[in-house]
């Protein structure tokens, strides 16, 4: 996925500290960078990345405007007025992205890694990816075979439950002189290891089973009025916690009406209702491209997938089906040269064979670069 996508867009103003005025455009957030375009030229004005960001702070300019200051490495300030929708979450937003990528494994060498890579660093990278997709699913599916085994213990609980009715509902019908009426029962301790096994399974199992949790900045009714929280999925449904991890609302799995992806960092998730107002959150997260692939698993059909996300998914699997082409070209080139000496040996009996052999498409770094990364293997992943 591409690191220039832009993640939100806001109205705002400029200072210009040579000029002393302000100066109104719109300032726009990628995950690693941010910009600020004119609204009168509409070309880009300021534009620095997020690694080279000291401090975020909410201030006043002239003691009355508030504002959001902005400190670079190099000593640069900016100042960013007259936030729409509110100064909170404009500065919510940012400062989650910029603390996101300072937390990173990459860290701020994200941007510096713009150079050309290898064909085994990238051969590498589309089967580490491959491998994270399939570990995800196999977690998925992992979790909804725990759910189906408390289900089934269920069904066998309200039979136990329906058998011990039927023979209470016999003894009652049965007369009083009856001398095997007593064996009927069933008695406490033939139901109670039945009962006492599934509770004891459900402790075993602990705390429900956790899919992914990422952090996120959170909004409800209004963009204006957001908060940091984190998203947990859940085999069994979804739940928004806010920053002292106090639960804000859970949506189970069947409540869940729709799921939208604006973008690739931006989902809503909507609960209809007849009679009253539909209950929607909506999540921005630095994480959340970890997240939708598993929310399309669990809910193939109730995700909606919006222009912008459509867009950046069809780009991606381009460039995956490209490097997927480029592999099996290689593979092929290499079958057709061996192909070549084949038939040509055959025509030179008696003569050592000579081969007048190119340069490699795939060189030996390579090759020692993709045998020194050890993938685990399907069937390990649903063990």
């Amino acid at each position: 996925m591409s690191r220039d996508t832009c993640v939100q867009t806001w109205p705002c103003s400029y200072y210009l500290e040579l000029e002393k005025r302000w100066v109104p455009g719109r300032l726009s957030l990628t995950p690693l960078s941010l910009k600020f375009t004119t609204d009168k030229t509409r070309e880009p004005l300021v534009s620095f990345p997020l690694s080279g960001i000291n401090e975020i702070k909410k201030e006043a300019s002239h003691f009355i405007f508030s504002s959001i200051t902005i400190l670079e490495r190099d000593h640069s300030k900016h100042w960013f007025s007259s936030l729409q929708p509110s100064r909170n979450a404009v500065f919510s937003i940012i400062e989650h992205f910029w603390r996101e990528l300072l937390l990173s494994e990459s860290g701020a060498a994200a941007e510096a890694s713009s150079s050309s890579m290898t064909k085994g660093k990238e051969l590498t990278c589309l089967m580490a990816c491959t491998q994270k997709r399939l570990e995800d699913t196999a977690k998925v599916l992992h979790h909804q075979g725990e759910q189906l085994d408390s289900i089934s213990r269920g069904l066998d609980k309200m039979e136990s439950d329906l058998d011990v009715a039927d023979r209470l509902l016999t003894e009652l019908e049965s007369p009083s002189w009856w001398p095997f009426s007593s064996k009927l029962w069933k008695t406490p301790s033939e139901t109670k290891p039945k009962w006492d096994t599934s509770m004891a399974d459900s402790k075993a199992l602990g705390k429900e089973g956790i899919v992914i949790q990422v952090p996120a900045v959170i909004s409800q009714r209004t963009e204006s009025h957001v908060k940091p929280g984190r998203l947990t999925v859940l085999v069994s449904g979804l739940e928004i916690y806010n920053s002292d991890s106090l639960l804000m609302h859970r949506f189970e799995r069947e409540d869940v009406d729709d799921i939208r992806v604006h973008t690739p960092y931006e989902i809503s998730i909507r609960q209809r209702f007849i009679g009253k107002p539909d209950i929607t959150y909506r999540l921005i997260s630095a994480k959340m491209p970890e997240v939708i692939p598993i929310l399309e698993v669990q809910f193939s059909e109730k995700i909606e997938l919006l222009e912008v996300a459509m867009m950046l998914r069809s780009t991606r699997t381009s460039s995956l089906a490209e490097k997927s082409y480029s592999v099996w070209q290689a593979a092929s080139g290499l079958m057709d040269q061996a192909t070549h000496c084949e038939s040509s040996s055959g025509s030179q009996e008696g003569r050592p064979l000579q081969l007048q052999t190119s340069e490699p498409v795939i060189s030996e770094e390579d090759t020692q670069e993709l045998g020194q990364d050890t993938f685990q293997s399907p069937v390990q992943l649903f063990k």
